[in-house]
C-alpha cells in the first residue's frame, strides 16, 4: 500500500469536517428526508446485500491494478464517504437536486479517485470490474454514471441504479467475498442487466442545500 496523495489529503480535511458536524445515519425524520444534491458526501447502500459501496488504498492484483471499489458491511467506516460531483465540464451546480437520467462522478473523499469501469473482467464473478481511477478527483470519460430513478429527482429516501454511460453496465454485488488484505468485503462490479444486485439507496451524509457550502448548508442523515 502507498500513501495517500494530494487528494488523500483533501479527502481527509473533508472526512474531519463530516466528523466535526457528528454526521449520523438511520435517525432523520420525514421532514428532513429529501433529495439527493449536487457536492453532497453520502455513503451508498446496496438494498439487495446490504453494504455500503467502499474504496481504500489497495489495488487489485489483477485486471487493471487500479484502487480497488468494494462493498462492506460496516455502517461507520470513514473510507465509504462519496462526493456527488458533475462531469468535467460541470453541469451539476452545487446544491440543486440531482436529476433522474443525469450523469454524474462519484469521488471518493479519502483518495480522490472516482468511481470507474471499464473492459477489465472483475476477480471473483467475472463481470466487468469497478475500480477507483484519477487524481484529485480528476480522471476520464469512463467515471460518468448515469442515475437512473423513478420521478424527476433522486430522492434520499428512493432505491436508485448507477448505470455506466461509457459502458452501459450497472453498479452491482451478488455477495463475492474476497480473502486477505480485504477478507469479508464483497466485491462490487458491473452487470449489464438491470435487476435486484444494482439498487442503491443513501445513507448517511451530508447534503448540500442551493447556494450553501460544506460549512453552513446542510442536512445531516
Amino acid at each position: 500500500m502507498r500513501g495517500a496523495s494530494r487528494g488523500g489529503a483533501a479527502g481527509a480535511l473533508l472526512l474531519g469536517l463530516l466528523l466535526a458536524l457528528s454526521v449520523r445515519g438511520g435517525g432523520a425524520s420525514k421532514a428532513s428526508a429529501g433529495l439527493v444534491t449536487c457536492g453532497s458526501v453520502l455513503k451508498l447502500l446496496n438494498t439487495q446485500h446490504k453494504v455500503r459501496l467502499h474504496s481504500h488504498d489497495i489495488k487489485y492484483g489483477s485486471g487493471s491494478g487500479q484502487q480497488s471499489v468494494t462493498g462492506v458491511e460496516a455502517s461507520d467506516d470513514a473510507n465509504s464517504y462519496w462526493r456527488i460531483r458533475g462531469g468535467s465540464e460541470g453541469g451539476c451546480p452545487r446544491g440543486l437536486p440531482v436529476r433522474c437520467g443525469q450523469a454524474v462522478r462519484l469521488t471518493h473523499v479519502l483518495t480522490g479517485k472516482n468511481l470507474h469501469t471499464h473492459h477489465f473482467p472483475s476477480p471473483l464473478s467475472n463481470n466487468q470490474e469497478v475500480s477507483a481511477f484519477g487524481e484529485d478527483g480528476e480522471g476520464d470519460d469512463l467515471d460518468l454514471w448515469t442515475v437512473r430513478c423513478s420521478g424527476q429527482h433522486w430522492e434520499r429516501e428512493a432505491s436508485v441504479r448507477f448505470q455506466h454511460v461509457g459502458t452501459s453496465v450497472f453498479l452491482s454485488v451478488t455477495g463475492e467475498q474476497y480473502g486477505n488484505p480485504i477478507r469479508g468485503q464483497q466485491e462490487v462490479h458491473g452487470m449489464s442487466s438491470a435487476n435486484a444486485h444494482n439498487t442503491w439507496k443513501a445513507m448517511e451524509g451530508i447534503f448540500i442545500k442551493p447556494g450553501a457550502d460544506l460549512s453552513t448548508g446542510h442536512d445531516e442523515l
